[in-house]
């Protein structure tokens, strides 16, 4: 699925959370409309066509500015299509999810002689980020919203993501990562969400809590194998010797990686595979 493809199913998901983001007013009677706009074929893909009250909103998301035809001529050709069918005022608003090349003009205008179409254009990387932060719907935008500290603003995004009800944060965890890769490094996406789970996770919240009363976020090195072996008996059953015996020779940053991979073991057969794993990355040193 494309990104200007996904925004499309998610204005389609929450058509009033979004109609009432983009005209700034509280929009509550919205349905989508699934108009057949077709004398010639035209690019539709994108498009989403909300029924308000009395109105039309027609929304356009784009990743970048060409097109063919160009994007004044398809708003208009838009705009008469809909016109024609519905007898309706139109709105229309073109959503750019990244900045064009520097010195690139923005047209919001189809002007030709005589006739003269206007439409909306929202920049998305100067949108506010905090409406996007604060309602799940827009969430997976959040990355690709106003920020001079990007890699603050993920972080951000994460926790928020990791705060939604267990329902909702598989899907918009999925989206906003899809959307995020528009704007930052894939590894960098993996590597804070990856955190952000973990944060929320039981387990961590056991070690984090023990730490702090000891006045310590990590613990000694005995305390932190105390931490890993019960978490693991409590996930794979009881470790045999063997396995226990390779715990205690790990050392305290070992143990952290260990902490984090149990997060995925079902059986001792992964904490075997892990250790597998470990030998490997000893013997290329």
């Amino acid at each position: 699925m494309s990104f200007d493809n996904l925004c499309k199913l998610l204005s389609e998901k929450h058509p009033a959370t979004f109609a009432s983001w983009v005209l700034g007013t509280p929009q509550t009677s919205v349905k989508v409309l699934k108009t057949e706009l077709s004398i010639e074929p035209i690019r539709a893909d994108y498009v989403t066509f909300l029924q308000l009250q009395g109105r039309i909103l027609h929304l356009e998301f784009q990743t970048k500015l060409e097109s063919t035809p160009p994007l004044p001529l398809r708003m208009l050709d838009y705009w008469v299509r809909l016109y024609r069918l519905y007898r309706l005022p139109i709105t229309q608003v073109v959503v750019l999810l990244l900045p064009p090349a520097p010195g690139t003009v923005i047209e919001t205008v189809f002007c030709v002689e005589t006739t003269r179409h206007e439409y909306r254009v929202i920049r998305l990387w100067e949108e506010n980020p905090e409406l996007f932060l604060n309602e799940p719907a827009l969430l997976p935008l959040a990355p690709l919203t106003a920020t001079t500290q990007p890699q603050a603003l993920l972080q951000q995004v994460v926790r928020k993501v990791n705060q939604l009800e267990p329902r909702q944060r598989p899907e918009i965890s999925a989206y906003t990562q899809i959307l995020a890769g528009l704007k930052y490094n894939q590894d960098l996406i993996r590597q804070l969400f990856r955190e952000g789970m973990m944060r929320e996770s039981v387990i961590y919240q056991e070690i984090l809590a023990e730490g702090e009363q000891r006045g310590e976020l990590r613990g000694r090195k005995a305390e932190g194998q105390l931490l890993i072996l019960r978490q693991l008996t409590r996930r794979v059953g009881e470790l045999p010797q063997e396995m226990l015996d390779r715990i205690e020779t790990l050392s305290l940053e070992q143990l952290e990686n260990l902490g984090e991979a149990l997060l995925d073991f079902q059986t001792i057969a992964d904490l075997e595979t892990w250790f597998g794993t470990l030998d490997i990355g000893v013997k290329m040193m």
